[in-house]
């Protein structure tokens, strides 16, 4: 059973458009609403396999409502923290040649006493839990501590952690040690502050976080594939994608492959391929089932291409 909090969670629209235009009245050919948020989707992906997820939110305000809705809908549980401010809601246009503009509003502040009932929430609900999902930006009036205070509270009750977040809230999280950190390549390069070029410069910059307290490190390298480092070793995987649909969620989709494979080794990484993969190729924020997933395209190596060059460098 995974449980997933999403600090900062969405109500999302998705418009499918046949290119932007600025200035110009576009016409959608396809629109969708989604729970939106990156804990959200690792949740959605988590169910649509199959398995077992909680979704730990703080919710506030008709928006707020509806992504409860839309989720308990999807046979998602969902740990409903009630907090003074309205869900924030987000735009996403995604053109046809795969090009996705999104919108993302600032979403609530939290108070102190919303903030430590959703760390007392997520505690309650994990007992049992294989693995903790804590996902996303912090919503205003958390501090960047916080995430660190979430891993050391998980580590406490015994269940492992995975975390996806970028900037100082990561930087202060490595501090506590959490299991599983799952940066993309730009994440990467801004918490060991140098560019990447090559996947062996990402290489590098997942060891180094490690050296800082990350038990592994799973690093998602857009059209370039991922990398998983860890206690055991390194390794590359990467699978062929006909089309790019929308990437929406596909990097949470990834980490739910990656988790409810077990968390650990190469055949998780080859999950998590596969899970990514196949989001990119459906359409807005729509999660893969298993009959989406081609398994045997995915190639996993410990050969790593350190001089490969990324696709899309990062200064």
């Amino acid at each position: 059973m995974i449980i997933t909090l999403t600090p900062n969670p969405s109500l999302d629209r998705t418009y499918e458009v046949p290119s932007l235009d600025r200035g110009d009245v576009i016409r959608a050919t396809g629109e969708r609403m989604d729970p939106g948020g990156k804990g959200v989707n690792v949740s959605r992906a988590v169910a649509a396999a199959g398995q077992r997820t909680i979704a730990v939110l703080p919710l506030g305000g008709a928006p707020g409502a509806l992504v409860a809705d839309l989720l308990h809908a999807q046979g998602i549980e969902v740990a409903r923290v009630p907090i003074a401010g309205a869900t924030r809601s987000n735009i996403a246009l995604a053109e046809a040649d795969g090009v996705l503009t999104k919108i993302n509003a600032p979403g609530p502040e939290l108070t102190p006493q919303e903030q430590e009932l959703l760390l007392e929430t997520v505690r309650l609900r994990s007992a049992g839990a294989d693995w903790i999902a804590c996902c996303g930006s912090l919503p205003r009036g958390l501090a960047p501590t916080w995430y660190a205070e979430l891993v050391a509270r998980a580590h406490t009750a015994g269940v492992r952690i995975a975390l996806d977040t970028s900037g100082p809230a990561l930087l202060q999280a490595l501090r506590e040690r959490p299991d599983v950190v799952k940066p993309n390549a730009e994440e990467l390069a801004e918490a060991v502050a140098r560019p990447l070029a090559t996947v062996g410069d990402a290489v590098k910059a997942a060891e180094e976080l490690r050296e800082r307290g990350a038990g592994a490190v799973l690093a998602s390298l857009g059209a370039d594939g991922q990398l998983l480092v860890d206690d055991a070793g390194t390794w590359y995987a990467d699978a062929p994608v006909d089309a790019v649909r929308s990437n929406v969620g596909a990097g949470d989709s990834s980490l739910a492959g990656f988790l409810i494979a077990g968390g650990h080794g190469p055949q998780a990484l080859a999950s998590a391929v596969a899970h990514g993969a196949a989001a990119v190729q459906l359409p807005g924020s729509v999660m893969p089932t298993p009959s989406d997933l081609d398994p045997a395209a995915v190639t996993v190596t410990a050969d790593i291409p350190v001089d490969r060059p990324l696709t899309e460098p990062v200064s």
